[in-house]
C-alpha cells in the first residue's frame, strides 16, 4: 500500500478531488473562503511531506577553556579639581583701587592681591575717634559730679552728727544720698559709652584692614574676576574676586559612577584615567571617597566618587575632562570561560524532526527551561561541552566578569575542555 509520503503529489490530487465534491455547482464557487483555506492547508502539508525526510545539518562552534589573568573594570567620567581651593572675596563694598596679581601667578600666604579705595573708611575712623574722645570727656564730667555729690552728702552727715540729728532735715539728707547715686549711675553710663565708641573705632580700623585683600594660603591664582576701578558690592553674598588653588601637585578626580556599578566600587581601589590633552597617556589614581547621596540627571542615577591623583609634573589642570577605569577585581590566574558559552543553549534536536505529519501540524507542549533548577529554586548556571559529538551540560559556579570572559569558581569544568559557544546551521 502506498503511503502519502511515498507519493505526495497523488495525495494532494486526491485531497483536491475530495474537496471539489459533486453537484451542478463547483465547490469552490459555493464556498470560496473555505476552499482557499483548504488549499493553504494542503500546500503546507505538501511542503512538510517534501521536507520530512531531509535532515538539517550543522556544527557546534567551541572555544577552549584556559587559565589566565582577569581584570574587571568600571568606567566613569568626570572632571579634575584641586584638592583644596579657596574663593577670595570682599566683605566690604567699594571701588577697587588696584589689582596686583594675574591668573596662573604663584602667591604666598599674606601676599597683597587687591586694594579697595579707603578714603571713606579713613573718614569713618576719624569720626569714631572723635566719638571716643567725647565719651571720655563725658566720663570725666560724670566723675566730677560724683565727687561733688559725695562731698555734699558728707558735710550733711557731719552737721547731723554735731546737732544730734536736729539739722539738716531728714528729707534733705535722703535727697543728698539720691543725688550721689544718680551721679554714680551717670558715671557708669558714660564709661559704657566710651567702651561702645572704642568698639566702633576698632570696627572701622578693621574695615580699613579688610580693604586690603590678601592671600589666605600658598598657592596659584586660578581665576581673576575683577579689574581696577570696578565697583564691588557686598550684599547678601560675598562677591568672589579670586579663586586660588593651594597645591596643584595633589589633585582629585570627581567622577559619576552609575548605580549598576557603585556596589563594586570601594575605597582604596586602584584606577587609571585619560584626558584629551595627553593622548595615549594613562594617569594612575586611587579611590578616596564613594558618595552615599545620589544624583539624578535625565532619570539616570549616579554617585559622586572622588579619586586621589598625583600631579607632580603639573601636566594636569583643573577642569579637564577625564575618563577613568576603576579596577574592581583582579585575578592573576583564573579559570576563564567566554560569556557566550554561559548564554548558549543547544537546539532541541540537531538531526531533524522525525515526527509524523499529524504530530507536526498539532501544537506541542511548552518546552522545559534549559537551565536546571537547584533544590532551593535558584537557577543553576551551566555550560555545554562536546562528548562524542553531542552537547553535554556541565554545571559551573560563575564569579566576576569583564564582559567577555567570566571567572569559574567551582564545578566540573577543567582547563583544556572545549565549551560550546554557538550552533551554526549548514545550508545546502
Amino acid at each position: 500500500m502506498t503511503s502519502p509520503q511515498d507519493n505526495p503529489t497523488g495525495a494532494l490530487q486526491d485531497l483536491l478531488k475530495k474537496a471539489a465534491g459533486s453537484g451542478a455547482q463547483p465547490l469552490w464557487q459555493r464556498y470560496p473562503k473555505r476552499f482557499l483555506a483548504g488549499g493553504a492547508i494542503a500546500v503546507l502539508a505538501l511542503a512538510l511531506l517534501l521536507s520530512g525526510g531531509k535532515k538539517s545539518q550543522g556544527q557546534f562552534l567551541t572555544e577552549t577553556v584556559d587559565s589566565g589573568p582577569l581584570v574587571v573594570t568600571v568606567s566613569a567620567s568626570g572632571t579634575l579639581a584641586p584638592t583644596k581651593s579657596v574663593d577670595v572675596g570682599s566683605e566690604l563694598s567699594g571701588t577697587l583701587e588696584s589689582v596686583l596679581v594675574q591668573e596662573n601667578e604663584q602667591v604666598k600666604k599674606g601676599q597683597l592681591l587687591a586694594q579697595l579705595d579707603i578714603s571713606k573708611l579713613k573718614d569713618q575712623v576719624v569720626k569714631s575717634q572723635a566719638a571716643v574722645a567725647a565719651a571720655e570727656a563725658s566720663v570725666a564730667q560724670a566723675v566730677a559730679t560724683v565727687a561733688e555729690a559725695r562731698a555734699s552728702l558728707s558735710r550733711m552727715r557731719q552737721v547731723a552728727e554735731l546737732s544730734g540729728g536736729k539739722v539738716p532735715a531728714k528729707t534733705e539728707l535722703e535727697t543728698a544720698e539720691a543725688t550721689l547715686l544718680r551721679a554714680q549711675a551717670n558715671e557708669a553710663s558714660a564709661r559704657a559709652t566710651v567702651t561702645q565708641a572704642r568698639a566702633t573705632l576698632k570696627s572701622d580700623e578693621t574695615n580699613i584692614a579688610k580693604a586690603t585683600i590678601r592671600s589666605p594660603v600658598d598657592g596659584v591664582v586660578l581665576t581673576r574676576k575683577v579689574e581696577p576701578g570696578q565697583t564691588v558690592v557686598a550684599a547678601m553674598t560675598t562677591p568672589v574676586l579670586f579663586s586660588l588653588a593651594e597645591d596643584l601637585t595633589q589633585m582629585e578626580l570627581q567622577v559619576k559612577v552609575d548605580e549598576a556599578d557603585v556596589g563594586s566600587v570601594q575605597v582604596g581601589q586602584q584606577a587609571s584615567f585619560t584626558v584629551s590633552a595627553w593622548s595615549g597617556r594613562k594617569f594612575p589614581a586611587q579611590i578616596q571617597r564613594v558618595g552615599i547621596g545620589a544624583t539624578t540627571t535625565d532619570n539616570v542615577v549616579t554617585y559622586k566618587t572622588v579619586l586621589k591623583v598625583a600631579n607632580n609634573d603639573l601636566a594636569l589642570r583643573p577642569g579637564m575632562t577625564a575618563t577613568a577605569e576603576i579596577i574592581t577585581a583582579s585575578r592573576d590566574k583564573a579559570l576563564l570561560v567566554p560569556n557566550a558559552a554561559l548564554r548558549f543553549t543547544p537546539p532541541q534536536a540537531a538531526g531533524g524532526d522525525q515526527r509524523s505529519l499529524l504530530s507536526r501540524l498539532m501544537p506541542g507542549p511548552p518546552r522545559e527551561p534549559e537551565k536546571k533548577r537547584k533544590d532551593n529554586g535558584a537557577a543553576a548556571t551551566q555550560v555545554w561541552v562536546l562528548q562524542e559529538g553531542q552537547p553535554v551540560a556541565v554545571a559551573v559556579t560563575p564569579g566576576v566578569s569583564n564582559g567577555r570572559y567570566t571567572e569559574i569558581l567551582g564545578g566540573d569544568l577543567q582547563p583544556g575542555m572545549a565549551v560550546i559557544t554557538e550552533y551554526q546551521e549548514m545550508r545546502p
